[in-house]
């Protein structure tokens, strides 16, 4: 038979490897949380972008003006400019 002191001990042992269990669960699941967190911080500003995007689209199709919308189709998707435009790229831009 155990004595009451090995049984101690043993208890003892027992409540520490589940106190250090919870301590590394607690820890992942916070850095869990900070993650999703910063994913939520990106997909807002990600829809932020999006819907001022669709508002200036918006703008333009309320305009009904079509050169507009022509000029700037070609400029964003085909990257046209006009013959005398001087275009400047910020190459330090990430």
């Amino acid at each position: 038979m155990k004595t009451k002191k090995e049984k101690s001990i043993l208890l003892r042992v027992l409540l520490l490897c589940v106190a250090i269990y919870f301590v590394c669960s607690l820890s992942v699941l916070w850095s869990d949380l900070i993650k999703g967190r910063e994913n939520l911080e990106k997909i807002n500003n990600e829809i932020e972008t999006t819907e001022q995007i669709i508002g200036e689209y918006r703008e333009l199709l309320s305009s009904g003006n079509e050169a507009k919308i022509i000029e700037k189709a070609a400029r964003e998707r085909l990257g046209y400019v006009f013959e005398d435009e001087q275009v400047y790229i910020d190459v330090s831009a990430d």
